[in-house]
């Protein structure tokens, strides 16, 4: 099909399904297709939807499309077609601004995460287009930054509460874990000296791990428990989604996993010191108490891992294309 493209009419080509057949393929994100027929006819870079008259940088941009929009972004016809305007005076921004049901989905599970996207896509449209782009009206009297709160506004309610219900477990969670370690540190196993008060234990190592893993987890799951409280009185601005709610769920999160881990350092450690001796008693026990760490950070690292990524991966225009367009 590429072969016959070159010399081709821009009639000839709409009559030839080849203009509807690249937008296609530009709403799906099929970037090979896109590569092949825009270096066989790179005039095709300036062909528009009839029934909206957007252009396929807008196409990209609406349906979350990165790689093509990255692909469209090193064409010579960049800057003038990010300045143009569909038939309802919507230029590239507002494209961004809105929200659409069939774009691709972000990777990260979780409403939250899905606005998280929805503002960085913006801040990446918004940084590439002029200036004066940014203040242009469309036919409804919105600048693209109204566009943007209205289309998400049930999105943000969403995302609300999925942090909500989140922080809310993980807060009882650490909140029961500083009681137990707070209460773990003052009924020290062993008991305590008559004469001196002092801890029984008080030189041996595995009570010197006893105490600095009770500390560790007391320290670690207050810290969790803050940021959690943290995120559950944030404003939930639509900026909030960006950056500062992501940060302190991550936080959150991985000082949870840490304070659960050495909660069971802690328990084991005083297996050893009131077991002594009854090692057949105490290694199985340790093994079983490996278990909830295990599949706690198994059902929450991978998560943990993905907001790391959405947050502090490369932007949208730096990454590196998978494939060239020669």
């Amino acid at each position: 099909m590429c072969e016959v493209l070159p010399g081709l009419s821009f009639q000839q080509l709409e009559i030839g399904m080849v203009i509807k057949a690249t937008i296609k393929a530009v709403k799906k994100g099929r970037v090979e297709f896109v590569i092949a027929i825009l270096n066989a006819c790179p005039e095709l870079v300036w062909c528009v939807e009839n029934s909206t008259e957007r252009n396929i940088f807008m196409l990209a941009a609406l349906h979350r499309q990165e790689e093509v929009f990255r692909l469209l972004c090193k064409s010579a016809a960049k800057n003038s077609k990010l300045a143009g305007a569909d038939k309802d005076s919507n230029s590239i921004l507002h494209i961004a601004a809105m929200f659409e049901p069939s774009a691709k989905r972000n990777p990260v599970p979780g409403a939250a995460f899905l606005m998280q996207r929805e503002a960085q896509w913006y801040k990446e449209v918004e940084s590439v287009v002029h200036p004066s782009v940014r203040d242009s009206i469309n036919t409804n009297g919105q600048t693209a930054r109204e566009l943007f709160t209205e289309s998400h506004k049930e999105l943000v309610k969403e995302g609300e509460k999925w942090v909500k219900e989140t922080s809310s477990s993980c807060t009882l969670v650490g909140a029961l874990i500083v009681t137990i370690m707070f209460a773990a540190v003052i009924t020290v196993p062993g008991g305590n000296n008559q004469d001196s008060g002092l801890p029984t234990f008080l030189h041996g190592k595995v009570f010197m791990v006893f105490i600095i893993c009770d500390a560790l987890s007391l320290l670690s799951a207050s810290t969790s428990l803050l940021m959690f409280l943290g995120v559950l009185t944030s404003r939930y601005a639509e900026e909030d989604f960006l950056r500062s709610l992501p940060i302190k769920m991550m936080i959150g999160l991985s000082t949870l996993i840490f304070s659960i881990a050495t909660m069971m350092i802690t328990f084991c450690a005083s297996l050893f010191i009131i077991l002594q001796g009854k090692s057949w008693v105490v290694i199985p026990v340790i093994c079983l108490a490996s278990l909830p760490v295990a599949l706690f950070a198994w059902m929450e690292f991978r998560l943990l891992i993905d907001m790391v990524k959405s947050t502090y991966g490369p932007r949208i225009l730096d990454r590196k294309l998978k494939r060239g367009w020669l």
